[in-house]
């Protein structure tokens, strides 16, 4: 059993943060509407943990409050290399976090989501 089912990432422009998240992740994702909002699925295999990035009522991007670590793949560097050409910025570098935990590193996406990567590598 997984500690998280599903989360949702906050946006105030659908079209530009799928665009920075298509760039970091290498990922060819688009918006789709559902109901009154927008949402973009994050990549995610079988039953694993998935995700969205939302634009709606209610939803404000914000550098406050809880974090969401996403898969950085074998070697989150790949991905964190990405993040500034595609209009973020690193506000703390690929990290070890010790004791065979591997690491982390975290950004502030287009939308101003302070979010983070963890990988082993």
């Amino acid at each position: 059993m997984n500690a998280l089912n599903w989360f949702e990432i906050p946006v105030g422009d659908i079209q530009r943060a799928t665009k920075f998240y298509n760039t970091v992740l290498g990922a060819d994702m688009q918006p789709m509407q559902m109901g009154g909002s927008w949402m973009t699925m994050l990549p995610s295999a079988g039953d694993g943990v998935g995700g969205a990035l939302t634009q709606a009522d209610g939803f404000a991007p914000s550098r406050n409050g809880t974090i969401v670590y996403l898969n950085g793949g074998g070697d989150l560097s790949v991905m964190l290399a990405r993040v500034e050409k595609a209009g973020g910025s690193v506000l703390e570098p690929k990290t070890d976090i010790g004791d065979g935990m591997g690491f982390f590193a975290i950004f502030l996406d287009t939308e101003g989501n302070k979010v983070g990567f963890h990988s082993m590598g």
